[in-house]
């Protein structure tokens, strides 16, 4: 926590000494991230990795049932969704990603790229190395990080209140140890099964906003104990009991 609260006030001190000396209108020259470092300002029209970096990090801030893409494209959508993020943790939402922005993503990740409130353990308690799965060791991990991402947000549009991942990826034989679906998300890394408090419903209806296409909860087949997220190019929801 005092890392996290350090590398915040540093966040803000380098933004304002940037704004000082006059070079605070280009994002990423008054501060390096040791994940990742955004060096110029993004809006509607740029293109590049850089923009694919936001995405990863904002596809959590959607309106219900869209997903966004990652295809490195700064386009309506993106704003929108950046717009989101910015209002949602108190910046000026103008859809257009600046220092402000990026100073906000710095102090919400860590080191790997994960955000503060999740790690890759959590979303792997099968094996090591992400490996025997649908997808390649790589994908599976890239997924589980974009997944994170989007319970960052829902996390902080529920309150900052934590959120419990019983399972994430899972291998053939994991999958099959838990009697999991032949077809399972888990099996690409992009799906989390939520525990604890809030309440399954309450996860399962906020989870609609937050670019999951695959939501299913309580009175859905053996989903009664938990909620189950993911990222299905098939988009489905059931939950039933949850009016979904």
């Amino acid at each position: 926590m005092l890392r996290r609260a350090t590398r915040t006030l540093l966040s803000i001190v380098m933004v304002m000494a940037g704004t000082v000396l006059g070079v605070g209108a280009t994002a990423g020259t008054a501060q390096a991230d040791t994940c990742y470092t955004w060096n110029r300002t993004l809006s509607q029209g740029s293109s590049g990795s850089d923009v694919t970096q936001l995405q990863i990090r904002v596809a959590g801030w959607v309106t219900s049932g869209e997903r966004l893409a990652y295809d490195g494209s700064y386009g309506a959508r993106t704003a929108a969704a950046v717009k989101k993020f910015q209002a949602a943790y108190g910046l000026a939402a103008d859809g257009v990603a600046g220092p402000a922005t990026f100073s906000k993503i710095y102090a919400l990740q860590d080191a790997d790229c994960t955000p503060v409130h999740f790690s890759y353990s959590e979303l792997n308690k099968c094996n090591s190395d992400w490996s025997g799965g649908a997808v390649s060791a790589a994908t599976a991990k890239s997924n589980a990080l974009k997944t994170m991402w989007k319970l960052e947000a829902m996390r902080h549009a529920l309150g900052d209140v934590p959120i419990n991942i019983s399972s994430g990826f899972r291998s053939y034989a994991c999958n099959n140890a838990v009697g999991g679906a032949s077809s399972s998300r888990h099996l690409y890394g992009d799906a989390a099964d939520l525990v604890g408090s809030p309440s399954f419903c309450t996860l399962a209806r906020q989870s609609r906003v937050h670019g999951f296409s695959e939501i299913l909860g309580p009175g859905y087949p053996g989903h009664n104990d938990h909620t189950h997220v993911a990222f299905d190019p098939s988009p489905y929801w059931s939950a039933p009991s949850c009016g979904i």
